[in-house]
């Protein structure tokens, strides 16, 4: 009920990713050799066993604009009867532009704003993951854009920024999430810091002002 909002959704979580993010809470599925997988058949056994149960399947990860058969996949599942929801970072525009069509909701992430991506998250290119963005505005499918608020990322003026941006686009609906740290992670930021983002009822009310959906997700 989280994943795939007014939808009842089970969520199928694709190995690899190219982007290393400092804050991925999916560690163990970048490698896209990673940790042991259920078979497609297995998955297809699955929905057949719950046409009249779920409303929709959501493509997550790691990432799902770096699976090479995305398409396919999306359309078996599409022609079940099921409606498709999608996690994304954005890091293929032909990929997203392929499965566009099947889509009916997108949660897009944004590291940060837009010039310092490459700098931040790596392996990212920036004007890949802007044009995706730009893609999904301009279409008839839902979006929600959101920010995983890690302070080594973003900072609170940089958030403003990047907020100003995303509604000058036309985005209507935009969520903050709180960063929550990895088991495996050795140098997390204070919590001090990743709690100023939401203590801050002046950012907040800034924020809140330019969207018609602003949605605060916290731990």
């Amino acid at each position: 009920t989280v994943d795939f909002p007014g939808r009842l959704a089970a969520v199928l979580f694709c190995l690899g990713c190219p982007l290393r993010c400092p804050y991925c809470h999916n560690l163990e599925l970048q490698d896209f050799k990673g940790r042991p997988f259920i078979s497609w058949e297995t998955f297809i056994e699955f929905l057949d066993n719950r046409k009249k149960l779920l409303d929709g399947i959501v493509f997550s990860g790691g990432e799902p604009l770096a699976q090479p058969d995305l398409y396919e996949s999306i359309k078996i599942v599409k022609d079940m009867g099921f409606l498709i929801g999608l996690h994304t970072s954005g890091v293929n525009r032909d990929r997203l532009k392929q499965i566009l069509p099947l889509l009916t909701w997108v949660g897009f992430d944004v590291k940060t704003f837009f010039e310092a991506y490459e700098e931040r998250i790596p392996h990212s290119h920036a004007a890949t993951i802007e044009a995706c963005l730009d893609m999904l505005i301009a279409s008839p499918v839902e979006l929600e854009a959101r920010t995983t608020l890690d302070p080594r990322v973003i900072s609170k003026e940089e958030l403003k920024q990047l907020a100003h941006t995303l509604a000058e686009k036309g985005v209507e609906t935009y969520a903050i999430q709180e960063y929550r740290p990895h088991p495996a992670e050795k140098n997390p930021p204070a919590p001090a810091d990743v709690t100023a983002f939401f203590t801050d009822k002046k950012l907040l009310a800034e924020l809140k002002s330019l969207f018609k959906n602003f949605i605060i997700r916290r731990a």
